[in-house]
């Protein structure tokens, strides 16, 4: 009965089971813009490559973020949400200290280290004081003294909170997208309306991404978003910079 249920909560809707309310209210207010994590302070490269001319249009953008989710960060966060939700739903601490320590040292860059490790700071201690105390934190802190990136931060609260693992990446993904979008529109800069095509042009991008962590384990890590590092890299002496990475 315990197996069962736990199949039930990583495969959600698709067992047969619907998402009650208060599970999607509460997927929506850790991924709203509103949720003070400070993610609107981060462009993950992009602020460099406009300013490098790589960036112009919506179209760019679009491929840009592709890239993004299908070889880089999209797709590593969704193997280490996935990797800590599963070791959270088990009560597996020497599990999850491997996925944390692994999410600290898999950051190709000093920014976009800052950027999910500052993240994953500030979405623990709000949810630590708007929510029940997490076990699972309590366990990994006593082996783990390092930062908690904020796709392992957020793939153990959704395993507290018993939410279908699918649906929280998908829920993961929308916002990380709609930040980088939302940072363009204000770099390229683009129209609203432009910001909306390109989220709605990803969403079909975000499937095979969620698919295949699904399965995953960490040891199938990898990135190959050259470009997107080499803009952080040069993003940290931008002469002008209105993000911090």
């Amino acid at each position: 009965m315990v197996m069962v249920r736990r199949k039930v909560m990583i495969t959600g809707m698709h067992m047969g089971t619907a998402m009650d309310n208060r599970a999607l209210f509460q997927l929506m207010s850790w991924m709203s813009p509103s949720y003070p994590v400070g993610a609107y302070t981060y462009s993950h490269g992009i602020e460099y490559a406009v300013d490098a001319g790589l960036l112009s249009n919506v179209e760019d953008l679009i491929s840009w973020i592709a890239d993004i989710l299908e070889h880089g960060s999209g797709k590593s966060d969704c193997i280490l949400l996935a990797a800590a939700y599963r070791a959270a739903l088990d009560g597996d601490a020497g599990t999850l200290r491997d996925v944390a320590e692994t999410g600290h040292a898999f950051a190709s860059t000093s920014e976009i280290s800052l950027e999910t490790t500052q993240q994953g700071r500030a979405f623990i201690s709000v949810t630590s004081d708007v929510g029940p105390r997490s076990e699972n934190l309590d366990a990994l802190k006593t082996l783990w003294s390092g930062p908690i990136v904020h796709p392992v931060a957020i793939g153990i609260a959704a395993a507290d909170y018993s939410l279908p693992l699918q649906e929280t990446l998908t829920a993961y993904l929308h916002g990380f997208v709609s930040n980088l979008v939302s940072a363009a529109v204000r770099v390229v800069p683009l129209g609203q309306t432009d910001g909306q095509r390109a989220i709605a042009s990803l969403a079909d991008k975000t499937e095979p991404v969620i698919r295949s962590a699904m399965d995953a384990t960490i040891d199938d890590l990898g990135s190959a978003t050259l470009m997107v590092d080499w803009c952080s890299s040069l993003h940290e002496t931008q002469y002008t910079r209105l993000f911090r990475s």
